[in-house]
């Protein structure tokens, strides 16, 4: 073998070796970046992170709305009802916030007194005339085939009158039914009473449902047969009291036609505000 040949093979082996070296960088390197995104789970990561972020900017939001309805509720149910409705005039806005949270606070409730209320006047004759107090979406309106005056701090709604409760724009004696769904809140809550006793005709029916935890004297709530009291001094006649639902109270009466002329000791509902949580 001359010597060049053995020099041209020489460098064969080098390139051989050269080419197997570079050849096993390459597959080191692949294996490298397999293990890694094997390890990381690909993309699933960036979907989990995304899902985390969506969850936790929806239970601020969640957060933040039950905190305005907090605020909106305590006023409401510490304010005259001409307070609230100036209070709900510089913000409409502020109004659709209170329902939101009040809907979610009712989804709660196993039973809904709205529900009760309506079956009530189902059953009876469609002719007659019904004013809502504090309305809300005016659902019993929606519910019914009767005649049905809805009244509100606010409308949305061309059907729901935007008024103080005290001060309704109905004449006297002019409704057959008057509701008061979960919405004595103010502090002057006997003048709407005393304006649904107005506007009722005589033998008329008078309709409460409340919050349970306002009538239960050993917390500072009101004693509910002070409550009864009261309202049969201002002319009607109490034909039922239902106490079986564990969230509310709903009272029946009936307008007997004539008002004793005596003041009326009203006692102190207690507000029923929702612990922050």
């Amino acid at each position: 073998m001359t010597e060049e040949q053995r020099r041209s093979k020489k460098r064969k082996r080098g390139n051989r070796r050269k080419e197997k070296s570079v050849s096993d960088r390459a597959a080191a390197k692949n294996n490298a970046s397999s293990s890694i995104i094997a390890s990381s789970g690909s993309a699933t990561p960036t979907k989990s992170s995304s899902k985390s972020k969506s969850s936790f900017l929806d239970k601020m939001k969640a957060r933040l709305s039950g905190g305005y309805f907090r605020m909106i509720n305590e006023k409401l149910y510490t304010c005259s009802g001409d307070e609230a409705l100036q209070y709900f005039k510089e913000d409409p806005s502020l109004f659709n916030v209170y329902h939101s949270g009040y809907q979610a606070q009712m989804s709660l409730w196993p039973e809904q007194p709205n529900d009760i209320i309506i079956k009530w006047i189902k059953d009876r004759s469609p002719s007659l005339v019904v004013a809502d107090f504090g309305c809300g979406d005016a659902r019993l309106a929606r519910s019914v085939k009767n005649k049905v005056h809805s009244f509100d701090l606010v409308s949305n709604d061309p059907s729901v009158i935007a008024c103080d409760m005290s001060n309704t724009p109905l004449v006297s004696s002019s409704v057959d039914v008057a509701v008061f769904c979960l919405s004595l809140m103010g502090t002057n809550f006997p003048s709407y009473i005393q304006e649904a006793n107005r506007v009722l005709k005589p033998q008329g029916w008078l309709l409460i449902a409340e919050v349970k935890s306002r009538f239960d004297p050993t917390t500072g709530g009101a004693d509910p047969n002070n409550f009864v009291e009261a309202i049969c001094e201002l002319g009607f006649s109490s034909t039922s009291k239902d106490f079986s639902n564990k969230m509310f109270i709903l009272f029946h009466f009936q307008k007997k036609g004539k008002q004793k002329t005596r003041d009326i000791n009203w006692p102190e509902l207690k507000p029923c505000l929702y612990k922050r949580r």
